[in-house]
């Protein structure tokens, strides 16, 4: 990707990271709902509409400093609000919920690898050699970094230090002395 200008790293990133961070976002808005708890629904977050999610420095200047670095690319969105007390087992909701978010990416990360290990190479042998230099390179680049940024954002979300999604799941898991005793 070196021989890319920042235009053009951009481009071939901007969409994969923001579907990244925007279904991952509305993944644990959509499951808390499912738990009962319609906090996300009623603040009109379970919305595929990335504005409703966009932080300016997590899905804007974040990611496009750490490709002026050519470090490696990801972001974050507004966290969607979650109430535990709106569910009827809160730690199992909490981490279920918070599972969504890198469970969502890890999903996303299959569908960007079927596309480009599966969809795209069966594309190059119908599409005249010029239509794929056009539109089969840069969807092959896209595919690959959603591949990257998805599996980042699934990995790093499950560290369990909060307020990373793993400190929820990890809570959901200790006893209740143990996860009090964890978050202090």
């Amino acid at each position: 990707m070196d021989e890319l200008n920042l235009i053009q790293k951009i481009a071939v990133m901007a969409l994969p990271l923001v579907f990244a961070i925007v279904l991952h976002e509305v993944a644990h808005g959509w499951v808390a709902d499912k738990l009962g708890d319609r906090t996300a629904r009623d603040m009109g977050r379970l919305t595929l509409n990335p504005i409703s999610h966009i932080d300016l420095f997590g899905t804007v200047i974040m990611p496009i400093m750490l490709m002026v670095m050519n470090a490696p690319v990801f972001g974050y969105a507004k966290p969607v609000p979650i109430n535990p007390y709106n569910f009827k087992d809160p730690k199992r909701g909490m981490a279920l919920s918070s599972l969504a978010g890198p469970a969502t990416n890890v999903l996303m990360a299959l569908v960007f690898a079927f596309v480009l290990r599966i969809l795209l190479p069966a594309l190059q042998g119908i599409l005249p050699a010029s239509l794929w230099s056009w539109f089969g390179s840069p969807v092959a680049l896209m595919c690959f970094y959603g591949v990257i940024i998805n599996v980042f954002l699934a990995v790093l979300n499950l560290i369990p230090i909060p307020p990373l999604d793993g400190s929820r799941i990890v809570h959901w898991v200790l006893p209740d002395k143990q996860a009090a005793a964890y978050y202090r």
